[in-house]
């Protein structure tokens, strides 16, 4: 691993080495640190660079400054100076993303958001602070020391997230480092030691005094992650979901209509792990929020049917509301939050239209609603078939092969995406001879459900459409 680590970072080496040299000529220390030596030791190594200093940061800027070709101080109030440098290394040009942050201490009191900041004067009392060992390491530059107090190179090799100090101290200074462990759980595929779970299980309630944000982000990370079944499972049986996402722990209790040898818990992280394997471009965050959440209204919708059969009616719809409701709380942003909750809202369209054959007007009523979201949409629709029965998912995957194809032809003779009606809004007032007002609204809609259900208007037909409606709404 070591050896791992020192050709990864000769990679860098011409950036790490430069910077190191003008601290060191201004009297002070540098070491890569935390989650940049981590990643070198895993050969993972980007172009995010993280870096500590016994420099203060108006003297850190000092240095930086000249060498940088950007610099950002929006950290600097917790001793953390932002730094962009362009460099050749080997035959390509890079950008480094590098953070120096002043060896420091932080710890919340017990009713703070905000973590109080004061200074270290030595690099050991960095490291101590730190959330992780495995994250507790650094490389003296440029000298390139190895500098491991904790024992982090071991557990590293174990795979295993174990604390400097105590579980307790580490979560007491930062409660949210209880959901960085379920995130590094999942982003490295990494197991909790026995006594950082039973400290989390005893301290969940502490993620309270977290910011919104800070947790949104961690989930953010978790959900993202190569393996967010590991994260998210860890964040249920520790009581952390229930803090900060309650409504997946409470899908623990229900069955799935139809897989009753499946909870719905348990089924909803099997569709989010279908969706990631149908992912095009990386990581999809509204694709896999989406999955996750799909079926959150289940347990308010929940009924006992007399046939023995167990129902849940329009859960789309209350499950739309609450995912609207936990992501605004969660301070996601209007635009993230309004494609998760309408994707929750459609997942089960396609079932609503049974198995026969889809009209034109179900298809283009289809599309308009989906919007952008139409692949998306497509990807969870498949996605949310867990059945065992090869025959039964067969069944369906050839029917949303049908549907998707059923898409493609009618785009081809119609633009599907972009559907109006054939008349707009200054054709029907100059046609009806009225102004602007509520009627035209009105009139607009009809002559869209008209465009949905027939397709294409002449413009001849179009006008007498409306003037059939209009005589209508007159009589």
């Amino acid at each position: 691993m070591q050896h791992r680590a020192v050709s990864e970072l000769l990679r860098v080496a011409p950036v790490a080495d430069d910077l190191a040299r003008r601290f060191q000529e201004a009297g002070f220390s540098l070491a890569l640190v935390g989650g940049s030596v981590r990643d070198a030791l895993l050969g993972r190594l980007g172009n995010d660079l993280d870096f500590t200093t016994d420099a203060r940061p108006q003297d850190v800027l000092k240095i930086v400054r000249p060498w940088a070709d950007a610099v950002w101080e929006v950290g600097i109030a917790f001793g953390t100076v932002g730094v962009q440098k362009d460099a050749r290394v080997g035959d390509a040009d890079r950008r480094f993303q590098i953070e120096v942050t002043t060896y420091r201490s932080e710890a919340y009191d017990r009713t703070s958001r905000k973590p109080e900041v004061s200074y270290g004067d030595s690099i050991e009392e960095d490291l101590v602070r730190r959330d992780f060992t495995v994250n507790a390491m650094a490389v003296a530059l440029p000298e390139k020391k190895f500098i491991d107090p904790h024992g982090g190179l071991e557990d590293l090799a174990s795979r295993v997230l174990c604390t400097p100090g105590t579980p307790e101290e580490s979560f007491s200074d930062d409660p949210l480092r209880m959901m960085r462990a379920a995130r590094f759980a999942a982003q490295l595929d990494f197991e909790v030691a026995p006594e950082v779970v039973a400290a989390m299980n005893e301290m969940a309630g502490r993620i309270g005094i977290v910011s919104a944000e800070r947790v949104r982000d961690e989930l953010n990370k978790l959900i993202l992650s190569p393996h967010p079944r590991k994260g998210l499972t860890l964040l249920v049986e520790t009581g952390l979901a229930d803090h900060v996402l309650p409504e997946l722990p409470a899908l623990r209790l229900e069955r799935d209509e139809h897989h009753r040898h499946k909870d719905v818990y348990d089924h909803s992280l099997i569709v989010l792990e279908q969706a990631m394997a149908l992912e095009d471009d990386g990581p999809d965050l509204t694709l896999r929020l989406a999955a996750l959440l799909h079926d959150i209204g289940k347990p308010r919708t929940r009924r006992f049917e007399k046939d023995g059969r167990v129902s849940f009616h329009h859960h789309e719809v209350v499950g739309a509301k609450m995912t609207k409701k936990r992501m605004t709380a969660l301070k996601y942003s209007n635009e993230l939050v309004k494609d998760v909750s309408q994707l929750v809202e459609l997942h089960l369209r396609f079932h609503g239209y049974g198995t026969g054959e889809w009209t034109d007007s179900a298809v283009r009523r289809y599309v308009r609603d989906a919007g952008p979201l139409l692949d998306r949409l497509h990807k969870l629709t498949r996605s949310d078939c867990t059945t065992r029965n090869k025959r039964k998912a067969a069944a369906l995957g050839r029917a949303y092969d049908g549907l998707e194809e059923r898409i493609a032809k009618l785009q081809e003779q119609e633009e599907l995406d972009s559907i109006r009606p054939d008349l707009d809004g200054n054709q029907i007032m100059e046609i009806l001879g009225v102004g602007p007002g509520p009627v035209i609204g009105r009139a607009y809609k009809h002559m869209l459900e008209l465009r949905l259900e027939n397709g294409r208007m002449e413009y001849d037909s179009a006008v007498a459409a409306l003037k059939e409606w209009w005589a209508e709404q007159e009589g």
